[in-house]
């Protein structure tokens, strides 16, 4: 069969051939021995330089595992170690003792710095060629794997722990390779075919070597790349040129492939042969990427930087799926036990080889619900029977005797990027430089590990950065990424601006916005002059006249204490028949932002208001965000408002949308409002509370804000029994110090019922203009829709909560809501255990998203899941959302209050695209900003402790959810002194893990501890050497006496 499979591969790869002309290998290899000077280098590479038919195809995709050499018992792969010669990376070879010789000879001309990077991209590449090696989750164990992969051009199977004395075997022997041809002459005819063909494959995966995948890259400034387009100039002084001149014609091995052409990507999306999505990559390990299939029951797997092709994460990308016999091989869940568990169904295994010795397996996630990766997570594989398909190792083999159920294996469709159509990532990131002696540029490391090394010119550096290097080795630098040329392995770009010092928390801060995109500067002279020049401004006598004047009427707002931007407002009061008017108000920001101006352009890029743990990023200037659109109280305002006229029960009798003018009485904190609450009979005074409108008394505002606290209770029970689910996450908040900034003290905020007030409100405006936007401008709407779980995600959560024995219902938004506040005990560790499986469900979440509803035309695709409800927008907070703007236009254009709005229904889904890609940012940046300020009082106030409770493991680490600062952190096992062994399990869809720990006391035995889900135990958070970051670790158990 492997014959068969070896002369249809032969064909093939000659065919290609004479369609597509090489250079000889000779060429290739006599410009490798001009670099080095190694006589048993040279004598190796002779080997390989004879004339061959060998194909040289470089856009084949991802690369096979090298065969062995059938004609050598010894001899292993010798791809590997020629990734040393592949590009200015000068990455490093990691020999055994047998080819120490090769080692020194490669390595004798580098220079110290070269050799560090050498050995950190050596397991790169290491990692695309034997699995995917999670080697910054404290797992650094090489290129030993287990698993199996599929090799369809009929190679042999590698085997990792064999000997690796291909290279060894010609440092230490003497004679010529005449001799050692002579030998292989006597050898059978079959023999010497497997020969040829094992050899054509290892030419195949040395290429993949020379250009291995051991950086990133990524093509600046071309959102839509040209098949014929050339690489960019080099920075490379002339010998390093020459160290990657392939083929002896002043060529350059490719490393990427070209893109597609539009047509051919055009045409192979409409045949079904092409699948478009948004790449996520993973943070832990920057080797797997994902892009979500359209049928949305399984991710497809991209294995390493060269199937990304230079896409970065968040571009929308346009994947080919690779043939089947290269899909990502995972074993059945009937083939697992213990340590060589596979996970399942859910795309996050590593893929593995199978070796014929122990090694220990990657640190792989076990439920992708319960892992603290949110780019990485894959969303299904489909179990297929491959019985006779892979290639059995003997140990295998001898596994099939034992059980049937070891020849299935669980696939994953992999694919390479052929086509990038948008680059959503900004091109930017923080790192630092590296000093390259005899190089006329530096290296730019990126402290984010999914954005490639970059070459920047040394003209970029500071002055004496050539002669003090080490001086800037803790300076953050921002790097703009230019270029990335299809034929090297890191990309090419230019300083962009000196932070400061890693670790302060406004370098970090302005590192975090630039990666981001978030447009932090200051707003310029035209769009200034958008904005009222004479001041201080009043709203103009016929403007008041046009609109319906509430500034008598008891209206107030209810924000946090800090808030600047008041854009919301409520009112009540109840009438003569029982009835109750309740009133929103929005800050009528549409007024001042007149469309099509440069105000307007600069707020639709900007498109959120980005708030961070020390201030706020605005969307719009600040006389707008903080003066004149403000809903400051005793002052005149512009607003829109929508009124209701409710029943106490909440039942809508009747309601009225229009633009307006208030005049807030109040401006109430959430404590303030939440005080009233508690103390629904006690009498105010106006020291307890801000100052206030004469003309409203305090116990007039009070009953209005337990009227709405009683109606918004209705509603909320109504939504909830209606169907709608509510997720709620822990937040963490902090306590600054007034001078410095620095964090004080940090503590969970507290959700309370004058939040849920302001809230119920909030949804009730935004759903009414939903539906009055969809009944006026069908085809033009800008809702908002969130689409449901990723089925197969909630298929195994529901099992997984089955074999927990927990009562959970997924079958809809309701029936999940309800089972999360009725099924978790009533106990002090109640809320704890609600946290932990609140993280696990809403990982199969999807995001709402903005859309236009002229542009999705199936109807039952408007729907917003956890709200439960048919049509949904954002119409309250017009300060901070661009597309609140133009809900705001779209509505004064309904009730003939403006004019229709000036864009087509292709341009108004184009600005909710932009709308929800920063809004995504925006979120993430939030999250970098807390994270950043809480590694800072971990390292000013730690070690700090704390109880915890376990989220989910993995097979060398676990994941904890800190219940005094609601933080999710890792522990990885080899980092917990005192811990003799660890051993995983898995029983179902149920993982345990036991740690043993030695005791203090030596005549006493070791201490068992048994780890599962919802397990408490105590950790302590510590600040690590690293800047900016803080490990957590559990303490050893108590031993009973």
């Amino acid at each position: 069969m492997e014959s068969m499979k070896g002369r249809s591969s032969a064909r093939s790869r000659e065919a290609k051939r004479d369609q597509h002309p090489i250079p000889s290998q000779k060429d290739a290899y006599a410009r490798l021995l001009s670099q080095h000077q190694s006589i048993k280098f040279r004598s190796y590479l002779e080997q390989f330089s004879q004339p061959t038919s060998l194909i040289h195809d470089d856009e084949t995709g991802p690369q096979h595992p090298p065969a062995c050499f059938p004609g050598d018992k010894n001899r292993r792969t010798r791809g590997p170690p020629f990734i040393e010669c592949a590009d200015s990376s000068d990455t490093s070879v990691r020999q055994n003792k047998k080819g120490k010789c090769l080692e020194k000879s490669i390595r004798q001309e580098q220079s110290p710095v070269d050799r560090k990077h050498n050995h950190e991209n050596w397991r790169d590449a290491m990692s695309n060629l034997d699995g995917i090696v999670d080697l910054d989750e404290g797992n650094h164990q090489g290129s030993k794997q287990k698993g199996e992969v599929l090799n369809h051009k009929g190679s042999s199977q590698r085997h990792n722990t064999e000997e690796d004395t291909a290279l060894g075997s010609k440092c230490n022997s003497q004679q010529p390779l005449e001799n050692d041809a002579k030998t292989r002459k006597d050898q059978s005819k079959k023999k010497a075919k497997k020969k040829s063909a094992s050899k054509a494959n290892a030419e195949n995966k040395l290429d993949a070597a020379l250009g291995s995948e051991n950086d990133w890259g990524c093509e600046a400034n071309i959102t839509t790349p040209l098949k014929n387009q050339k690489p960019q100039g080099s920075n490379m002084c002339s010998n390093e040129k020459a160290k990657k001149t392939r083929g002896g014609r002043g060529s350059k091995k490719r490393v990427f492939e070209e893109y597609m052409s539009v047509h051919d990507v055009s045409s192979g999306l409409k045949r079904g042969e092409l699948i478009q999505g948004s790449l996520r990559i993973n943070p832990r390990k920057f080797q797997e990427a994902f892009v979500p299939s359209p049928d949305g029951t399984a991710d497809i797997f991209l294995d390493g930087v060269v199937s990304r092709n230079r896409a970065l994460t968040g571009d929308v990308v346009v994947v080919q799926v690779l043939p089947p016999e290269q899909w990502k091989v995972l074993k059945s869940e009937a083939d697992v036990e213990g340590l060589n568990t596979s996970q399942s169904a859910l795309g996050q295994t590593p893929l593995k080889l199978k070796t014929t010795e122990p090694s220990p397996t990657p640190d792989v996630i076990v439920e992708a619900q319960y892992s603290g990766d949110e780019d990485g997570l894959a969303q299904g594989v489909r179990n297929i029977s491959l019985q006779g398909k892979a290639p059995d190792t003997p140990q295998k083999a001898d596994h099939d005797c034992n059980s049937r159920a070891s020849t299935e294996r669980v696939l994953q469709r992999t694919g390479k990027v052929v086509y990038i159509v948008e680059q959503k990532h900004s091109r930017a990131a923080s790192g630092f430089i590296k000093f390259l002696p005899d190089k006329n540029f530096a290296m730019f490391a990126p402290v984010d590990h999914r954005v490639p090394r970059v070459n920047v010119p040394l003209a970029d550096c500071p002055a004496d950065f050539v002669s003090r290097p080490g001086d800037y080795a803790n300076t953050l630098f921002v790097c703009r990424i230019t270029h990335w040329p299809a034929d090297n392995n890191f990309a090419e770009g230019r300083l962009a601006k000196t932070l400061g010092q890693a670790g302060e928390i406004e370098p970090e801060t302005e590192g975090i916005l630039m990666e981001y995109d978030v447009d932090f500067s200051e707003f310029s002279d035209d769009v200034l002059a958008c904005l009222p020049q004479a001041l201080p401004w009043t709203i103009p006598p016929e403007e008041i006249a046009r609109r319906r004047d509430l500034r008598k009427e008891c209206i107030f707002t209810i924000d946090p204490a800090t808030a600047r931007d008041l854009d919301d407002a409520l009112s009540c009061k109840q009438l003569p028949d029982g009835n109750f008017e309740v009133g929103v108000h929005i800050a009528d920001v549409s007024y001042f932002v007149e469309e099509g101006n440069a105000l307007d352009f600069i707020a639709s890029r900007r498109a959120t208001s980005v708030y961070l743990v020390q201030k706020v990023i605005p969307m719009l200037p600040r006389l707008l965000c903080e003066e004149l659109c403000s809903l400051n109280p005793l002052t005149d305002r512009l607003t829109f408002s929508v009124i209701w006229k409710l029943s106490p029960e909440g039942k809508i009798l009747s309601e009225w949308f229009g633009r307006s003018v208030i005049r807030s009485c109040i401006k109430l904190s959430y404590d303030h409002a939440q005080s009233m609450i508690d103390a629904p009979d006690k009498l105010f005074t106006v020291e307890e509370l801000p100052p206030c409108d004469p003309e409203h008394p305090i116990d007039e505002i009070h009953q209005a804000v337990l009227n709405l606290h009683a109606i918004a209770k209705r509603l909320r029970a109504q939504r909830f029994e209606g169907g709608a689910l509510r997720l709620d996450q822990l937040k963490l908040a902090f306590t600054l110090d007034r001078e410095s900034g620095m964090p004080q003290g940090c503590y969970i905020y507290q959700y309370r019922d004058s939040n849920k007030l302001v809230e119920e409100f909030m949804l009730l405006a935004n759903m009414a203009t939903a539906h009055q936007l969809y009944r006026t401008f069908p085809e033009l709407a800008l809702l908002r829709r969130h689409p449901p779980p990723q089925t197969k995600m909630i298929d195994d959560l529901q099992e997984f909560c089955d074999q927990m024995g927990l009562n959970i219902d997924f079958s809809s938004a309701g029936a999940l809501h309800n089972s999360l506040h009725e099924t978790l005990g009533n106990d002090e560790y109640t809320s704890a255990r609600k946290e932990v499986l609140t993280n696990m469900c809403s990982r199969p979440m999807q995001m709402a998203v903005y859309f236009c509803t002229g542009v999705l035309k199936d109807e039952t695709l408007f729907r917003h899941y956890a709200l439960n409800v048919p049509l949904y927008t954002h119409f309250t907070s017009p300060i901070r959302r661009y597309a609140d703007v133009i809900v705001h236009r779209l509505l004064a254009a309904s009730i003939g209050a403006g004019s229709r709005l000036g864009l087509t229904g292709e341009e108004v889904h184009k600005q909710a695209t932009h709308c929800n890609d920063k809004k995504t940012a925006s979120k993430r940046v939030q999250e970098l900003s807390s994270e950043l300020f809480f590694s800072v009082f971990v390292k000013e106030s730690g070690p700090l402790e704390s109880e915890a409770m376990v989220m989910g493991m993995l097979d060398q680490s676990f994941d904890v959810l800190v219940l005094r600062y609601g933080v999710q952190k890792r522990i990885y096992c080899n980092a917990l002194e005192g811990l003799e062994s660890h051993h995983y399990r898995k029983v179902g869809k149920r993982p345990e893990m036991t740690l043993v720990w030695a005791a203090e006391d030596p005549t006493k035995g070791p201490i068992r501890q048994e780890l599962s889900v919802f397990t408490l135990i105590d950790v302590q958070l510590r600040a690590d050497k690293v800047p900016t970051k803080y490990s957590a670790v559990t303490k050893r158990p108590e031993q009973a006496p």
